[in-house]
């Protein structure tokens, strides 16, 4: 992993350390990513209007606090080279940043990824453009202040060892257990 806390304007390097999507015909998506920069971490899930949405609300809340808002998504093009269900798709997106005030609230930046998967490939897009926006200078320095202001909330809350290891285990603590077999069958 790269070190974030290298000279300004150098790029930072989000990486996705996973995800997961839930998708169906009769619920609303919901997707989870783990994402590393250096030796901050976050993570959080999200609901969206499928699982591509999903995915990038899913990123845009575990950001919150380093983007102090969320990326506005300009453009989104997927398309395959080749045919049939084996295609290679490419996405290619671009995105603006939070509306702020001063330099950190201008700029467009693009992402592009490709991969048989489209909703991988998505996710990978939409980090590239994370990254390119990160890497300009005046946003340096955004994830280490956010993983500081992370720690000192932390250690002000009082937690029992037992609510440490569950909350380590569940990605997101409201999430129900979804038996989607069963869900399935009685849809019939």
């Amino acid at each position: 992993m790269t070190d974030t806390t290298t000279a300004p304007g150098a790029t930072p390097t989000l990486e996705l350390a996973r995800w997961t999507v839930t998708s169906g015909s009769n619920a609303r998506s919901r997707g989870a990513v783990v994402l590393d920069a250096g030796d901050h971490h976050w993570r959080a899930s999200a609901d969206g209007n499928g699982p591509i949405d999903a995915l990038f609300q899913a990123v845009d809340k575990a950001l919150a606090e380093v983007l102090d808002g969320h990326p506005r998504l300009l453009a989104y093009d997927l398309h395959a080279l080749g045919e049939g269900t084996d295609a290679i798709g490419v996405v290619t997106l671009r995105i603006a940043p939070p509306l702020l005030a001063g330099d950190r609230g201008l700029g467009e930046y693009t992402g592009e990824a490709r991969g048989p998967n489209t909703v991988a490939a998505s996710i990978e897009a939409y980090i590239v453009a994370l990254n390119a926006m990160l890497g300009e200078e005046h946003w340096y320095g955004a994830p280490e202040a956010a993983a500081e202001t992370g720690k000192r909330a932390r250690r002000k809350a009082a937690v029992s060892a037992g609510d440490a290891r569950d909350q380590r285990a569940e990605l997101d603590e409201e999430a129900t257990e979804i038996d989607t077999v069963d869900w399935f069958n009685r849809q019939g």
